[in-house]
Protein backbone atom coordinates (compact mmCIF):
# COMPACT_ATOMS: atom_id res chain seq x y z
CA UNK A 1 0.00 0.00 0.00
CA UNK A 2 1.36 3.67 -0.91
CA UNK A 3 0.93 6.00 2.00
CA UNK A 4 0.41 9.90 1.32
CA UNK A 5 1.63 12.53 3.41
CA UNK A 6 -0.37 15.91 2.76
CA UNK A 7 -1.27 19.01 4.45
CA UNK A 8 -3.78 21.64 4.40
CA UNK A 9 -7.89 21.50 2.42
CA UNK A 10 -6.99 18.61 0.08
CA UNK A 11 -5.41 16.29 2.91
CA UNK A 12 -8.60 16.64 5.56
CA UNK A 13 -11.41 16.46 1.85
CA UNK A 14 -9.52 12.99 0.49
CA UNK A 15 -9.40 12.10 4.64
CA UNK A 16 -12.67 12.59 4.95
CA UNK A 17 -13.65 10.63 1.73
CA UNK A 18 -11.60 7.80 2.78
CA UNK A 19 -13.01 7.54 6.52
CA UNK A 20 -16.26 7.24 4.76
CA UNK A 21 -15.61 4.37 2.35
CA UNK A 22 -14.45 2.42 5.44
CA UNK A 23 -10.47 3.35 5.28
CA UNK A 24 -8.28 4.38 8.29
CA UNK A 25 -6.47 7.20 8.09
CA UNK A 26 -3.85 8.73 10.54
CA UNK A 27 -4.37 12.63 11.51
CA UNK A 28 -2.98 14.85 14.16
CA UNK A 29 -3.72 16.32 17.42
CA UNK A 30 -2.29 18.18 20.45
CA UNK A 31 -1.12 15.14 22.47
CA UNK A 32 0.06 12.54 19.65
CA UNK A 33 -0.81 11.49 16.09
CA UNK A 34 -3.85 9.34 15.76
CA UNK A 35 -4.77 6.58 13.88
CA UNK A 36 -8.48 7.03 12.93
CA UNK A 37 -11.61 5.43 11.76
CA UNK A 38 -15.66 5.97 11.75
CA UNK A 39 -16.29 4.73 15.29
CA UNK A 40 -20.01 3.05 13.97
CA UNK A 41 -17.76 1.32 11.16
CA UNK A 42 -17.01 -2.16 12.56
CA UNK A 43 -15.07 -3.24 9.57
CA UNK A 44 -13.12 0.40 9.66
CA UNK A 45 -12.22 0.06 13.43
CA UNK A 46 -10.92 -3.50 12.37
CA UNK A 47 -8.66 -2.04 9.97
CA UNK A 48 -7.35 0.03 12.86
CA UNK A 49 -6.36 -2.90 14.92
CA UNK A 50 -4.46 -4.90 12.16
CA UNK A 51 -2.96 -1.61 11.01
CA UNK A 52 -1.15 -1.26 14.52
CA UNK A 53 -1.09 -5.36 15.34
CA UNK A 54 -2.83 -4.10 18.81
CA UNK A 55 -4.58 -6.68 21.12
CA UNK A 56 -8.84 -6.41 20.17
CA UNK A 57 -9.66 -5.78 24.41
CA UNK A 58 -7.59 -2.61 23.99
CA UNK A 59 -10.36 -0.48 23.70
CA UNK A 60 -10.14 3.31 21.62
CA UNK A 61 -11.01 6.70 22.38
CA UNK A 62 -13.74 8.09 20.07
CA UNK A 63 -12.69 11.44 19.05
CA UNK A 64 -15.35 14.30 18.56
CA UNK A 65 -15.22 17.44 16.85
CA UNK A 66 -17.78 19.47 19.33
CA UNK A 67 -19.04 19.15 22.25
CA UNK A 68 -23.10 18.71 20.86
CA UNK A 69 -21.60 15.21 19.24
CA UNK A 70 -20.78 13.81 22.90
CA UNK A 71 -24.67 13.21 24.00
CA UNK A 72 -24.70 10.72 20.66
CA UNK A 73 -22.67 8.40 21.77
CA UNK A 74 -23.23 8.61 25.76
CA UNK A 75 -26.44 7.18 27.72
CA UNK A 76 -25.35 9.60 30.82
CA UNK A 77 -24.10 12.73 31.43
CA UNK A 78 -23.46 13.09 35.29
CA UNK A 79 -22.92 16.42 37.02
CA UNK A 80 -19.01 15.35 37.50
CA UNK A 81 -18.24 14.45 33.92
CA UNK A 82 -20.47 17.70 32.73
CA UNK A 83 -17.89 20.04 34.86
CA UNK A 84 -14.98 18.44 33.14
CA UNK A 85 -16.27 18.78 29.65
CA UNK A 86 -16.80 22.47 30.75
CA UNK A 87 -13.34 22.78 32.04
CA UNK A 88 -11.03 20.97 29.87
CA UNK A 89 -12.63 20.28 26.75
CA UNK A 90 -11.34 20.68 23.82
CA UNK A 91 -7.95 19.75 25.18
CA UNK A 92 -5.89 16.53 26.54
CA UNK A 93 -8.51 15.06 28.33
CA UNK A 94 -10.56 11.49 27.41
CA UNK A 95 -13.74 10.97 30.03
CA UNK A 96 -14.90 7.71 30.42
CA UNK A 97 -18.63 7.58 30.03
CA UNK A 98 -21.44 4.53 30.09
CA UNK A 99 -21.87 4.11 25.77
CA UNK A 100 -24.39 4.43 23.79
CA UNK A 101 -25.16 0.42 22.12
CA UNK A 102 -24.72 2.23 18.58
CA UNK A 103 -21.12 2.38 19.78
CA UNK A 104 -19.57 -1.43 18.34
CA UNK A 105 -18.19 -3.09 20.99
CA UNK A 106 -15.04 -3.58 18.95
CA UNK A 107 -14.61 0.11 19.89
CA UNK A 108 -14.68 -0.16 23.79
CA UNK A 109 -13.01 -3.99 23.93
CA UNK A 110 -16.09 -5.58 24.90
CA UNK A 111 -17.11 -2.94 27.59
CA UNK A 112 -20.75 -0.71 28.02
CA UNK A 113 -18.17 2.14 28.68
CA UNK A 114 -16.57 4.33 26.05
CA UNK A 115 -13.88 7.01 26.40
CA UNK A 116 -14.80 10.52 24.66
CA UNK A 117 -12.65 13.09 23.56
CA UNK A 118 -12.24 16.77 21.91
CA UNK A 119 -9.16 17.62 20.52
CA UNK A 120 -7.80 20.99 20.49
CA UNK A 121 -5.40 20.65 17.49
CA UNK A 122 -7.90 22.70 14.83
CA UNK A 123 -6.46 20.06 12.36
CA UNK A 124 -8.10 17.33 14.14
CA UNK A 125 -11.04 18.82 14.89
CA UNK A 126 -11.64 20.12 10.97
CA UNK A 127 -10.83 16.41 9.76
CA UNK A 128 -13.31 14.86 12.08
CA UNK A 129 -15.96 17.90 11.21
CA UNK A 130 -15.31 16.78 7.43
CA UNK A 131 -15.73 13.27 7.85
CA UNK A 132 -19.57 13.72 9.85
CA UNK A 133 -19.29 11.01 12.45
CA UNK A 134 -17.19 10.49 15.46
CA UNK A 135 -13.33 8.87 15.19
CA UNK A 136 -12.57 6.25 16.90
CA UNK A 137 -8.29 6.06 17.41
CA UNK A 138 -5.87 5.08 19.43
CA UNK A 139 -1.87 6.67 18.41
CA UNK A 140 -0.68 6.01 14.75
CA UNK A 141 2.31 3.37 15.69
CA UNK A 142 3.04 0.07 15.31
CA UNK A 143 1.91 -1.22 19.10
CA UNK A 144 4.54 -1.59 21.30
CA UNK A 145 5.99 1.06 19.54
CA UNK A 146 6.97 4.65 20.65
CA UNK A 147 4.17 7.01 20.28
CA UNK A 148 4.28 9.79 17.40
CA UNK A 149 4.65 13.50 18.07
CA UNK A 150 5.78 14.37 14.23
CA UNK A 151 4.26 13.34 10.36
CA UNK A 152 8.63 12.21 10.16
CA UNK A 153 8.34 9.81 12.69
CA UNK A 154 4.19 8.75 11.65
CA UNK A 155 5.89 7.84 8.54
CA UNK A 156 8.62 5.83 9.31
CA UNK A 157 6.72 3.36 11.31
CA UNK A 158 3.26 3.28 9.55
CA UNK A 159 4.04 3.44 5.73
CA UNK A 160 2.73 1.08 3.42
CA UNK A 161 -0.07 0.32 6.51
CA UNK A 162 -2.42 3.29 6.25
CA UNK A 163 -3.57 5.23 2.80
CA UNK A 164 -2.95 8.75 4.37
CA UNK A 165 -0.80 10.56 7.10
CA UNK A 166 -2.72 14.48 7.15
CA UNK A 167 0.27 16.54 7.79
CA UNK A 168 -0.08 19.12 11.18
CA UNK A 169 3.18 20.08 12.81
CA UNK A 170 4.60 19.08 16.39
CA UNK A 171 2.21 17.56 18.67
CA UNK A 172 2.18 20.37 21.66
CA UNK A 173 1.48 18.38 24.13
CA UNK A 174 3.93 15.54 23.09
CA UNK A 175 2.17 12.69 25.27
CA UNK A 176 -1.24 10.94 25.02
CA UNK A 177 -4.47 12.64 26.51
CA UNK A 178 -5.30 11.70 30.34
CA UNK A 179 -7.65 8.95 30.99
CA UNK A 180 -10.37 10.21 33.90
CA UNK A 181 -13.07 7.26 34.73
CA UNK A 182 -16.33 8.74 35.45
CA UNK A 183 -18.24 5.77 36.43
CA UNK A 184 -16.30 4.94 39.02
CA UNK A 185 -17.34 5.85 42.56
CA UNK A 186 -14.50 8.76 42.66
CA UNK A 187 -13.07 10.53 39.51
CA UNK A 188 -10.05 7.93 38.94
CA UNK A 189 -7.45 8.90 36.38
CA UNK A 190 -6.51 5.72 34.42
CA UNK A 191 -3.87 7.34 33.04
CA UNK A 192 -1.71 10.08 33.15
CA UNK A 193 -1.36 13.05 30.56
CA UNK A 194 -1.16 16.59 30.44
CA UNK A 195 -4.56 17.91 32.34
CA UNK A 196 -3.19 16.72 36.09
CA UNK A 197 -5.21 14.69 38.45
CA UNK A 198 -4.42 17.82 40.95
CA UNK A 199 -6.43 20.20 38.08
CA UNK A 200 -8.85 17.57 37.86
CA UNK A 201 -9.62 17.98 41.75
CA UNK A 202 -9.57 21.66 41.80
CA UNK A 203 -12.28 21.46 39.14
CA UNK A 204 -14.35 18.55 41.22
CA UNK A 205 -12.81 18.41 44.54
CA UNK A 206 -11.65 15.20 44.52
CA UNK A 207 -9.21 12.79 42.06
CA UNK A 208 -7.63 9.37 42.44
CA UNK A 209 -5.18 7.65 40.32
CA UNK A 210 -5.18 3.69 39.68
CA UNK A 211 -2.91 2.32 40.99
CA UNK A 212 -4.57 -1.75 41.29
CA UNK A 213 -3.41 -4.71 39.41
CA UNK A 214 -5.05 -4.38 35.79
CA UNK A 215 -7.14 -7.26 34.70
CA UNK A 216 -9.46 -6.09 32.45
CA UNK A 217 -8.41 -2.89 30.60
CA UNK A 218 -10.94 0.41 30.65
CA UNK A 219 -8.10 2.57 28.94
CA UNK A 220 -5.51 2.37 26.48
CA UNK A 221 -2.19 1.79 27.89
CA UNK A 222 -3.29 0.27 31.32
CA UNK A 223 -2.54 -3.61 30.01
CA UNK A 224 0.22 -3.95 27.20
CA UNK A 225 3.62 -2.91 26.78
CA UNK A 226 3.94 0.71 25.62
CA UNK A 227 5.85 3.19 24.51
CA UNK A 228 8.75 1.14 23.75
CA UNK A 229 12.13 2.15 21.63
CA UNK A 230 13.90 -0.46 19.48
CA UNK A 231 16.60 -1.08 21.72
CA UNK A 232 16.87 -1.35 25.26
CA UNK A 233 16.09 1.20 27.70
CA UNK A 234 16.31 1.83 31.10
CA UNK A 235 16.01 4.92 33.93
CA UNK A 236 18.28 6.22 35.80
CA UNK A 237 17.51 6.85 39.33
CA UNK A 238 20.59 9.89 39.92
CA UNK A 239 22.78 11.15 37.81
CA UNK A 240 25.73 9.49 39.41
CA UNK A 241 24.04 6.08 38.63
CA UNK A 242 23.49 7.53 34.85
CA UNK A 243 26.95 7.79 34.46
CA UNK A 244 28.13 4.32 36.13
CA UNK A 245 25.72 2.70 33.94
CA UNK A 246 26.87 4.67 30.85
CA UNK A 247 30.41 3.67 31.32
CA UNK A 248 29.89 0.35 32.26
CA UNK A 249 27.57 -0.25 28.97
CA UNK A 250 30.38 1.68 26.83
CA UNK A 251 32.89 -0.71 28.33
CA UNK A 252 30.62 -3.77 27.52
CA UNK A 253 30.30 -2.76 23.71
CA UNK A 254 27.62 -0.58 23.57
CA UNK A 255 26.74 2.52 22.00
CA UNK A 256 24.86 4.58 25.01
CA UNK A 257 23.50 7.50 24.91
CA UNK A 258 21.70 9.82 27.38
CA UNK A 259 18.07 11.55 28.06
CA UNK A 260 18.08 14.05 30.03
CA UNK A 261 16.88 17.38 31.16
CA UNK A 262 19.25 20.60 30.56
CA UNK A 263 19.75 20.65 34.05
CA UNK A 264 21.34 17.60 34.08
CA UNK A 265 23.97 18.41 31.03
CA UNK A 266 26.57 19.65 33.09
CA UNK A 267 29.26 17.43 33.69
CA UNK A 268 28.63 15.11 31.44
CA UNK A 269 32.40 14.97 29.50
CA UNK A 270 32.07 13.33 26.24
CA UNK A 271 29.66 11.28 27.01
CA UNK A 272 26.31 11.48 24.25
CA UNK A 273 23.15 13.03 25.12
CA UNK A 274 19.87 14.47 24.16
CA UNK A 275 18.04 17.22 25.60
CA UNK A 276 14.60 17.43 26.15
CA UNK A 277 14.51 20.98 27.31
CA UNK A 278 14.28 22.50 31.02
CA UNK A 279 10.56 22.83 31.79
CA UNK A 280 8.60 20.31 32.52
CA UNK A 281 6.13 21.41 29.60
CA UNK A 282 9.12 21.25 27.41
CA UNK A 283 10.31 17.58 28.81
CA UNK A 284 6.79 16.65 28.37
CA UNK A 285 6.46 18.23 24.61
CA UNK A 286 9.96 16.48 23.95
CA UNK A 287 10.07 12.94 25.41
CA UNK A 288 8.77 10.91 22.50
CA UNK A 289 10.60 12.63 19.82
CA UNK A 290 13.43 12.35 21.78
CA UNK A 291 12.92 8.52 22.27
CA UNK A 292 12.65 8.25 18.50
CA UNK A 293 15.51 10.33 17.66
CA UNK A 294 18.04 8.04 20.64
CA UNK A 295 16.97 4.59 18.83
CA UNK A 296 18.30 5.89 15.68
CA UNK A 297 21.38 6.42 16.78
CA UNK A 298 22.01 4.13 19.82
CA UNK A 299 21.33 0.57 21.13
CA UNK A 300 21.23 1.51 25.22
CA UNK A 301 19.54 4.37 26.30
CA UNK A 302 19.33 5.65 29.81
CA UNK A 303 16.67 8.05 30.91
CA UNK A 304 16.85 10.45 33.62
CA UNK A 305 14.25 9.97 36.26
CA UNK A 306 12.27 12.99 35.90
CA UNK A 307 10.13 13.17 39.01
CA UNK A 308 6.66 12.17 40.79
CA UNK A 309 5.26 15.79 40.93
CA UNK A 310 3.07 17.26 38.39
CA UNK A 311 3.20 16.51 34.97
CA UNK A 312 6.75 14.57 35.87
CA UNK A 313 4.08 11.89 36.95
CA UNK A 314 2.61 11.76 33.47
CA UNK A 315 5.80 11.77 31.85
CA UNK A 316 6.93 8.68 33.89
CA UNK A 317 4.12 6.73 33.37
CA UNK A 318 5.48 6.46 29.66
CA UNK A 319 9.12 6.45 30.36
CA UNK A 320 8.85 3.64 33.09
CA UNK A 321 6.79 1.70 30.44
CA UNK A 322 9.20 2.16 27.80
CA UNK A 323 11.55 0.70 29.95
CA UNK A 324 9.48 -2.45 30.94
CA UNK A 325 10.24 -1.18 34.54
CA UNK A 326 14.16 -1.30 34.38
CA UNK A 327 16.13 1.09 36.73
CA UNK A 328 19.36 1.46 37.53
Amino acid sequence: METQLLEGQKAIELGAKLINSGDVVIFPTETVYGLGADAFNVEAVKKIYLAKGRPSDNPLIVHVSNKDQIRSLVSEISDNAQKLIDAFMPGPITIIMPKQDSIPKEVTGGLNTVGIRMPSHKVARDFIEACKCPIAAPSANVSTHISPTNSKDVYEDMKGRVPLIIEGGDCQVGIESTIVDMTSEVPTVLRPGGITPQMIADVLGTCETFKGEVLVAKAPGMKYKHYAPSCTMVVASTKEAMIKEYDAKQKEGFNPILIVRKSWQDNLDKRRFISVGDTDDEVMHYIFAKMHDAQKVSNYIICQDFGTEGKNASVMNRVNKAAAGVRV
